[in-house]
């Protein structure tokens, strides 16, 4: 929640509106190299910031544009929810499943950043062409007059206050660096986000009325998901999967990192893969134990498999659920089958990436 509140502050500074128009004017507006732009943008940006909160305001923003240089923007939607999910999966921070495995098994910033974060690299080199290739004739601009229209819009009109957009800037900056090096200063992630909140909060004028737009329901989610889970802890349940798996798989350690992969991403694509994640994580450490194997290993294979699996449907992650509903509010209804014709094959597409880099790297 402490990200949330950070990002509460940039936008109303007038952050995020500032970098998408800068985007778009670098592209000139066009609608294909903005689908490319707004992918990479994505991706980079749920690094940091919870992907949720990143296609909030991306879907707003392409919905915008697209009325402007009238195009359809779901396909942009489409894309950038999948980024989202991806550029997630690179870091602690980024996406839930990861801050949940990383913490538990004591991993850092820089642990994902070199594991997951290559798969992620790899799978963005893959990924960007098929939705280019997927969606170029889609989004192309049915009248060529709105271009010259938008190119008179100014970026610096989204910034009411300079002095506030750089403090927030800062506040974002800082909490990236301490991110970053939170292994050497012997800093939680957990703690960054209470810093970056605290920071937020000091350099606004009005605390309360950021405190009053973040997201508590979700915050409560949390709470109450890690209670769920150490009662299932206890009843042994976790325990009888450990041992079920270990037993499929006769101690191999690359058909153990499969089956997780593809269980986890299937059942994240209809479970949300929060609770999936942490259910999950005393499994794997049961399997470590038992079957003598590396348990980091698992865990690229756990944090990519949901991370990845919840980009399938449009229920799997949160970040799907909020771009869809963004889109529909605007007019732009996403039907299952339209979002899961794309969404699915890309899918199996970077799960199979991950599967071959995990099994290349680490066998």
């Amino acid at each position: 929640s402490g990200m949330m509140i950070m990002v509460e502050g940039m936008s109303g500074a007038g952050f995020f509106d500032w970098l998408c128009l800068r985007l778009a004017r670098l592209v000139n507006y066009r609608p294909v190299p903005l689908l490319v732009c707004f992918m990479i943008l994505s991706a980079v940006l749920s690094m940091f910031i919870d992907s949720i909160t990143v296609i909030l305001f991306l879907a707003v923003a392409s919905v915008q544009l697209a009325r402007l240089l009238k195009f359809d923007p779901v396909p942009l939607i489409i894309a950038e929810i999948f980024t989202a999910n991806l550029g997630g999966a690179a870091t602690m921070s980024g996406d839930p499943p990861n801050i949940i495995i990383g913490t538990a098994l004591g991993l850092t910033f820089g642990d994902f950043l070199q594991n997951t974060g290559l798969i992620v690299l790899v799978s963005m080199v893959v990924i960007v062409p098929f939705f280019y290739f997927a969606f170029r004739k889609q989004v192309a601009t049915q009248d060529e007059a709105a271009r010259p229209k938008a190119m008179e819009m100014d970026p610096k009109a989204s910034i009411h206050s300079w002095r506030k957009f750089a403090l927030n800037v800062g506040v974002f900056l800082l909490t990236v660096v301490l991110l970053i090096t939170h292994a050497k200063t012997g800093l939680t992630v957990a703690m960054v986000g209470v810093i970056a909140a605290v920071l937020t909060l000091l350099v606004n004028k009005d605390p309360i009325l950021l405190l009053k737009r973040v997201d508590w329901q979700t915050v409560l989610f949390f709470i109450g998901l890690f209670l769920a889970v150490s009662g299932l802890e206890q009843t042994g349940v976790l325990e009888a999967m450990a041992q079920g798996i270990a037993h499929i798989t006769g101690g191999s350690l690359t058909l153990m990192v499969i089956i997780i992969l593809w269980l986890s991403g299937i059942a994240s694509a209809f479970v949300d893969n929060i609770p999936f994640a942490a259910t999950m994580v005393p499994v794997i450490q049961a399997m470590a134990q038992t079957q003598g194997v590396d348990l980091h290993v698992l865990a690229w294979a756990l944090s990519m498999g949901t991370d990845l699996g919840g980009s399938a449907t449009p229920i799997g992650a949160s970040a799907n659920v909020v771009g869809t509903s963004v889109a529909a509010k605007n007019g732009h209804p996403v039907t299952w089958g339209k979002y899961c014709r794309y969404c699915a094959p890309a899918t199996i597409m970077v799960m199979a990436v991950s599967m071959v880099c995990i099994v290349v790297r680490y066998m």
